[in-house]
C-alpha cells in the first residue's frame, strides 16, 4: 500500500486527509493511504520516514514549510524561489520539496484581483500581507507575478510592524490577505490587529483560514461592506496540484 500523510503542528484545522480520502474512495484507490502526523518538533521527522516506509509523498502545514527545506535532499525550482515547501515527494529514499501553495493562490485571487484592477482603471491595486510565514512566501510569489505591489506585516520581518497600519495604509491597499494562522479554530474569536473601521466596500479580505469558513476578521470586513473569501478554494487546487507532483 501507498501511503500519503501531512506533517505540522497542530493538525487538528486539517483539510487534507477528508480530501483524499474522498479522493480515493470516487476513483476505487484501495491501495492508497493519508494520515495525519502531528509533529511537536520538525526532528521527529527522520524517525516518522525510518519507521513509515511505504511513505512516497507529504504535505507539510505550519509551522514547517520554512523550516522543513535543510531535511531535503533537493528543491524544485518554484519551491527554491518561494523559499517554502508544502509538498514532498519521496523516492529512494530521497526527498524533493515542492510548492503547490502558489497554485492554489493564484487560482482563488484572479477573481477578485480582476475585479479590482477593473475599478482602478486597469491599475493593479495595492495589497497588504498579514505574516511572514511559509504560507505569505507563496502569496507574495503570486503577487510579485501578478505585477501586483504590497507590503508585508509582521511582529519584525515584514515591512511595516502591526502597530504601523494605520487608517491611511488601509485606504491605500484596497486589498487585504491574512496569512497568519489567527482566527483559526478554536481560536475564533481572535483576529489581525488592524484599524477595522478604516475597511470600506472598495476592500477585498481574503483570509487563508478556512476552518471556520468566516472568521471574525473576514466578519468584520463583510460588517464594513467588503468582499470577502476564505482559503477553502485555494486549498482544493492546491491538493489537486500535490496529487499531480505525486503522480508525475
Amino acid at each position: 500500500m501507498q501511503r500519503y500523510g501531512l506533517i505540522g503542528h497542530p493538525l487538528g484545522h486539517s483539510f487534507s486527509k477528508v480530501f483524499f480520502e474522498e479522493k480515493f474512495l470516487r476513483e476505487g484507490r484501495n491501495d492508497l493511504r493519508y494520515d495525519l502526523f502531528d509533529l511537536p518538533e520538525l526532528a521527529e521527522l527522520p524517525a516518522l520516514l525510518r519507521d513509515s516506509p511505504e511513505l512516497v509523498g507529504l504535505n507539510v502545514t505550519i509551522p514547517y514549510k520554512e523550516a522543513i527545506i535543510p531535511y531535503l535532499h533537493e528543491l524544485d525550482p518554484i519551491a527554491a524561489s518561494v523559499g517554502a515547501v508544502n509538498t514532498i515527494t519521496i523516492r529512494d529514499g530521497r526527498l524533493k520539496g515542492y510548492n503547490t501553495d502558489i497554485d492554489g493562490f493564484r487560482a482563488l485571487i484572479m477573481p477578485f484581483l480582476d475585479e479590482l484592477t477593473a475599478r482602478g482603471g486597469d491599475i493593479r491595486p495595492r495589497a497588504l500581507v498579514l505574516g511572514t510565514g511559509g504560507a505569505s512566501r507563496a502569496v507574495a510569489f503570486v503577487l510579485r507575478e501578478l505585477g501586483v505591489r504590497f507590503r508585508l506585516v509582521s511582529r519584525g520581518r515584514g515591512d511595516l510592524t502591526w502597530d504601523q497600519v494605520d487608517r491611511t495604509v488601509i485606504s491605500v491597499c484596497p486589498l487585504i490577505i491574512n496569512t497568519t494562522p489567527l482566527g483559526m479554530a478554536p481560536h475564533v474569536d481572535e483576529a489581525p490587529p488592524l484599524p477595522y473601521e478604516a475597511i470600506t466596500a472598495r476592500h477585498t479580505l481574503i483570509d487563508l483560514v478556512y476552518n471556520p469558513e468566516m472568521t471574525r476578521f473576514l466578519e468584520l470586513g463583510r460588517k464594513a461592506g467588503a468582499k470577502v473569501a476564505n482559503g477553502r478554494a485555494m486549498l482544493t487546487v492546491q491538493a489537486e496540484a500535490a496529487w499531480a507532483v505525486w503522480n508525475e
